[in-house]
């Protein structure tokens, strides 16, 4: 599967800014951040993250000219080219990973997941395997992911139809994922057999090699979209630490969402802080913050 390129306006790559005291939201004006961000992505701004909202867009504010949080709300809703909102979004979303976060779960999609995937297929003499990586982020855990699956299946790869689909709603973080760049301390967990997928890109840099890259196919997606667009489900869906930012009815609309999508017994990976709740009747857990669609055994 070819990586697909993400186009959108140039990311604004300069680090998170310091709260500037002289830039004031007062709370109607946040109200009004915060019901656009929710209705538009489904996070939940509470008030704690007000401070946050400041910090992060006075910036944009003040290269516009503006003055005020209430300006750049009616700049946000007047325009039409959907620039506007995708910065809004890039500076408001956290984009905060590494590869191989919470290891635990590539040694079960290691052990376990593709074992099971590899058995299915077999006997139904299919070769198609389907994983999407929701909220990829800075594309860390999709790299991983496919590390897992190029290391797993070894030289018989080119006999399976492995297809990784990488979303994110940030362009931002996606334009970092395609150019697959990384620090020292974004690889430092990364396992030895790992390293070989890498090149050195300079001091302390490190970049994804070609034949990992161009495996996955990066996409931006927003999540909050009414239906979503796929054909057919997924064998396994990793959407971990993005639901922490929804609140309960998002949670739960998007968990039925993600069944939807998944074969039966398909399995759903969400983060360790993260949960589906107990009165979830859709998914059967299986491992801390491993849940699968409930059905006896995985079907193709």
């Amino acid at each position: 599967m070819r990586t697909e390129t993400v186009s959108s306006p140039a990311p604004d790559m300069t680090p998170s800014i310091p709260l500037d005291p002289l830039m004031r939201i007062s709370d109607t004006e946040f109200n009004l951040i915060r019901t656009l961000v929710y209705e538009r992505f489904g996070i939940n701004l509470t008030e704690a993250k007000k401070s946050l909202v400041v910090g992060r867009l006075q910036k944009t504010i003040r290269s516009l000219g503006m003055k005020s949080f209430k300006q750049y709300y009616d700049y946000l809703i007047a325009d039409t080219t959907g620039q506007a909102i995708t910065t809004l979004i890039n500076r408001i979303s956290t984009n905060h990973t590494f590869f191989y976060r919470e290891s635990s779960h590539f040694d079960f999609f290691r052990s376990r997941v593709l074992p099971e995937i590899t058995n299915c297929l077999n006997q139904a003499n299919s070769r198609d395997v389907r994983i999407w990586c929701a909220g990829c982020s800075s594309g860390e855990e999709a790299y991983t992911l496919m590390i897992e699956l190029m290391e797993f299946y070894g030289n018989e790869y080119r006999q399976w139809d492995v297809g990784l689909l990488a979303t994110d709603i940030s362009t931002q973080a996606l334009q970092k994922a395609l150019q697959g760049e990384y620090s020292e301390d974004n690889v430092a967990n990364l396992p030895a057999a790992a390293r070989r997928y890498f090149i050195k890109a300079g001091p302390d840099r490190y970049r994804v090699r070609d034949e990992l890259k161009r495996e996955i196919t990066f996409r931006r997606f927003n999540l909050m979209t009414p239906t979503f667009p796929f054909r057919r489900p997924f064998h396994v869906i990793f959407c971990r630490n993005v639901m922490i930012y929804f609140d309960q009815p998002t949670r739960a609309e998007l968990s039925q969402k993600f069944y939807d999508c998944l074969v039966p017994g398909g399995y759903f990976f969400i983060g360790h802080s993260e949960s589906l709740g107990r009165e979830q009747q859709m998914f059967q857990y299986v491992v801390p913050a491993v849940y699968r669609k409930r059905e006896e055994r995985l079907k193709p």
